[in-house]
């Protein structure tokens, strides 16, 4: 199995998302995903300037794919994902089907984000026939729908022609919008919104009335409101058939998260001091809030 890194969600100052990265390419990760893929407003990194750094991180020795935006509205946006499209070099992360379609017609693999969802084996088998290297699982969908999907991937003839990677650590983007969550809970128009999200580099938290964390707000984006962890599940998802883990960045300092888990994908045995509970539900079956504790368990005998 190999570990990955998703791209940064949340907008950072460019000398920190140039220092997060290459703090990262000393780090065991097989493959670090990066770019703007949320919205096209934050401009604290030009499109060369993501170009430019994933080709310093593939000679670093990583797998570098630039990722592509979940949400295009304008034309200047598709050009951008042209100009990623056109880099020559790194692989794309779709997110959205006019960036599959570019990289069909350019006769180029790509991998799906979880902006593309893929829900049964016969989207799997288009996309594959369109190009598709790897594709994420949507984060809504349970274990058990995985392992269905992949059974019948394996039936169809093209499980060992894909990779198929799973959020192992992160929060879980939900939704997008048109409209920006952040500049609306500051009283601000979309288009005058001041980069008001850069005030929150771990997202903005939105809580219940009883002060339980629900959402974690990035701009036009909504996330879960805690991190999901499937670090226990590691050796079932390497039993399934799973390739990679991907882990996003979180605010936090996520080295300490690739450690655990590079030494789980290793076969080491988890310490059950850090399986701290994540909001694992939709992998167990469960509503998405669910923690994965036995308490929880008991309630629902």
């Amino acid at each position: 199995m190999k570990l990955a890194l998703g791209y940064i969600p949340f907008l950072w100052p460019a000398e920190q998302v140039r220092s997060f990265y290459l703090e990262m390419a000393e780090q065991p990760l097989d493959i670090i995903y990066l770019g703007e893929a949320v919205c096209s407003k934050r401009r604290a990194m030009r499109t060369g300037e993501w170009i430019d750094l994933g080709r310093q991180l593939a000679g670093a020795g990583k797998q570098t794919v630039l990722s592509s935006l979940a949400l295009i509205e304008a034309k200047s946006e598709l050009a951008t994902l042209k100009r990623l499209c056109d880099n020559g070099e790194l692989m794309v992360e779709a997110n959205d089907m006019a960036a599959v379609q570019m990289m069909h017609e350019r006769g180029l693999p790509f991998v799906t984000g979880n902006g593309i969802n893929i829900y049964n084996v016969h989207s799997l088998r288009i996309l594959h026939a369109k190009g598709l290297h790897r594709w994420v699982f949507p984060v809504e969908l349970s274990a058990q729908c995985l392992r269905d999907l992949l059974d019948d991937a394996r039936n169809l003839g093209i499980k060992d022609q894909l990779e198929t990677e799973v959020l192992a650590y992160g929060h879980l983007g939900l939704a997008y919008s048109a409209r920006c969550f952040t500049a609306r809970a500051h009283d601000l128009p979309k288009d005058q919104c001041g980069f008001v999200c850069k005030q929150y580099p771990a997202g903005m938290n939105l809580a219940t009335q009883e002060d339980q964390q629900l959402f974690t707000v990035n701009g036009i984006q909504v996330m879960s409101g805690e991190v999901c962890n499937l670090l226990g599940e590691v050796p079932t998802m390497r039993d399934m058939g799973v390739d990679v883990l991907r882990l996003n960045p979180t605010g936090h300092d996520i080295t300490p998260v690739i450690a655990r888990f590079r030494a789980a994908v290793n076969g080491q045995p988890v310490d059950s001091d850090d399986l701290a509970p994540g909001v694992n539900g939709y992998w167990l079956g469960r509503p998405g809030m669910d923690h994965d504790l036995p308490w929880v368990d008991t309630l629902l005998e």
